[in-house]
């Protein structure tokens, strides 16, 4: 797919000018050249990186951690498939099995991606805004003077005397002619700041700005890696398994003997139990998580309640009762459904299956994460089938046979 992005040279002269301009601060680590590899990284899980590859190539990649949504787009996106031979295959692949690649172009006398939808962002304009256009660089040139400097007086003069040293630092970074006076006209006027023009200049000549300085390049690559290609995403992994949950009959396990803590929890549904002495109660329990919702009868609201403590309430004797029925080859139950009348109570326990009263328009199932503390606990005979779908590898395998035929909704 053909990329609308500036020349490498002008994305590399636009970086070279923004580090040669904050290395004069002392500021040599946010965007910076090493080993012929341009980088950027604001220290807060937002990088990119600009390697120009021998042959005129170059390749572009990185991620922004609000707006690389490539990296958990749903179904999966392989940013790599189709890359050419000559990419830094090593350190992509390790981004990719890190969940930090966010997009990768590459140029061969244009610049290409893999596709995607419309829309979707991948993060470079949030993690690159700097070098993708004249203007931006300009801008992000003049807030080294006022922003990273905080430089006064901040007036209308001033402004403009800024600006035009930005526009001929921009220039001479496109002719290759940066020097101490380029760099001086941008950041000599900052007071109180130590202010270091030489390490300016050994910055701008690492990207081959300075006259009688070479363009950094890099070998090309050798082709691609042995890889693991993403499957399944997290979202589609997640619905397979509500699926085979919803589709699952109950293992055969001996009911709980009763307990102080079922009694407590039958005692507070028959205190908040509507005239005809009925209440129902549906709960969802797990080590890190809990739902509490009412049944058919809710329990009866009092003027003077608060409904969060009321919940929490119900809550707490239902985890005491998880806590006390737990057994160490069964496990605990998930999902819990009380009854209670005038002079009986029924008790409805799932283990294994998500049973269609939990079930509601927007009501999620347990969070996979959270299952697979509890299968772990189980001993092998009492796991359900769809225990193997929580292995984090069946996003790289696939769907295993059994569960092809699930209909996920």
């Amino acid at each position: 797919m053909q990329i609308d992005l500036a020349e490498p040279d002008v994305l590399l002269a636009r970086w070279g000018a923004i580090a040669s301009a904050l290395t004069t601060l002392g500021h040599d680590d946010v965007w910076w050249i090493d080993g012929g590899t341009a980088h950027r990284d604001d220290h807060g899980g937002n990088w990119g990186r600009l390697v120009p590859v021998e042959g005129g190539r170059a390749v572009l990649y990185g991620f922004d951690h609000e707006y690389s949504a490539t990296v958990d787009a749903s179904p999966p996106i392989d940013l790599l498939a189709g890359g050419p031979v000559w990419l830094p295959w090593a350190d992509l692949v390790r981004a990719v099995e890190d969940e930090q690649l966010g997009f990768v172009y590459w140029y061969d006398g244009g610049w290409s991606r893999v596709p995607y939808p419309d829309g979707l962002a991948d993060g470079l304009a949030a993690a690159l805004p700097a070098v993708l256009s004249a203007d931006r660089a300009h801008r992000a040139l003049c807030e080294v003077v006022f922003g990273w400097a905080r430089h006064k007086p901040d007036d209308a003069a001033e402004r403009a005397a800024v600006a035009d040293a930005a526009t001929r630092l921009l220039d001479a970074a496109a002719t290759r002619t940066v020097d101490a006076g380029a760099l001086e006209r941008l950041v000599g006027r900052i007071g109180g700041l130590p202010v270091d023009l030489g390490a300016g200049v050994v910055a701008a000549a690492g990207f081959g700005l300075v006259p009688g300085s070479v363009a950094p390049t890099v070998p090309a690559g050798s082709g691609e890696p042995p890889r693991r290609v993403r499957l399944l995403s997290d979202d589609e992994r997640q619905d397979l398994v509500w699926a085979a949950m919803r589709a699952t009959a109950e293992l055969p396990r001996p009911a709980p003997a009763p307990t102080a803590e079922l009694a407590a929890l039958v005692g507070w549904a028959r205190s908040r139990a509507r005239p005809d002495g009925r209440c129902s109660l549906r709960f969802e329990v797990l080590d890190h998580a809990q739902r509490f919702g009412p049944g058919e009868a809710p329990p009866v609201e009092r003027p003077d309640d608060d409904r969060w403590a009321v919940a929490r309430e119900a809550a707490d004797l239902a985890r005491k009762l998880w806590e006390a029925e737990a057994d160490p080859a069964h496990g605990h139950w998930i999902f819990l459904r009380l009854e209670v009348s005038a002079d009986d109570h029924t008790v409805e326990r799932h283990y294994d299956s998500w049973p269609g009263w939990m079930r509601s328009d927007g009501i999620t199932g347990p969070w996979l994460d959270d299952l697979r503390i509890e299968m772990d606990r189980r001993a092998p005979r009492f796991r359900p089938a769809w225990a193997v779908l929580l292995d984090p590898e069946v996003a790289y395998t696939g769907v295993p046979e059994p569960f092809r035929t699930l209909k996920v909704d």
